[in-house]
C-alpha cells in the first residue's frame, strides 16, 4: 500500500471529486476494488473538445445509443450507470487537454455535473468519485483570481 492509501480509501467510501492528480492507475484501480467499487479509467488524450470528451465518457461508461452528448444528457446517463453499481464507482478522465482552448472552457462545467452526481450518489446510499487528469504535456489549470 502507498502512503496515500488509507486517505484515499476514506476519500473513495465518501466519494469525492479527487485533487491529486499523478496517483498510479494501479493504486486507484486496487482501492476501487478493495472497496467493491466499479472503476472506469477514460482516456481522453485524443478528445479535443467538450463533444470527443462526452463520447469518451459514453463509450467508456457504456451509455445508451440515444445518449444526447450535452451535459444534462452526462449528468442523466452517469447517475443511471451509477445506480447500476452496488457500491458505486471511480471515474478518472485521463489525459484531458484542461489547457486546450477549446477544451478549457467547457472543463468545469464536466466537473461540476460530477460534482452534482457526487451528491445524488450520497443521497442515494452510494459512492461516485472521479480524477480530472490533465494530459502529460498540461499543467493543472491555476484557479482563477479575482480582478482588481
Amino acid at each position: 500500500m502507498t502512503s496515500v492509501s488509507p486517505s484515499l480509501h476514506e476519500q473513495f467510501e465518501s466519494g469525492t471529486a479527487l485533487q491529486e492528480p499523478g496517483i498510479p492507475t494501479a493504486t486507484l484501480a486496487a482501492t476501487a476494488r478493495d472497496l467493491k467499487l466499479g472503476f472506469f479509467d477514460i482516456d481522453c488524450a485524443r478528445a479535443k473538445s467538450k463533444s470527443a470528451v462526452l463520447r469518451a465518457i459514453a463509450k467508456a461508461l457504456d451509455f445508451p445509443e440515444h445518449f444526447g452528448n450535452n451535459l444534462d444528457a452526462l449528468y442523466d446517463s452517469l447517475t443511471d450507470v451509477l445506480m447500476e453499481q452496488k457500491h458505486g464507482m471511480v471515474v478518472v478522465l485521463r489525459d484531458l487537454h484542461v489547457n486546450d482552448p477549446v477544451l478549457a472552457e467547457h472543463v468545469p462545467a464536466i466537473g461540476d455535473v460530477f460534482r452534482d452526481a457526487i451528491e445524488y450518489a450520497r443521497e442515494n446510499k452510494r459512492a461516485l468519485s472521479f480524477i480530472l487528469e490533465p494530459a502529460h504535456d498540461e499543467a493543472t489549470p491555476a484557479e482563477p483570481t479575482p480582478s482588481a
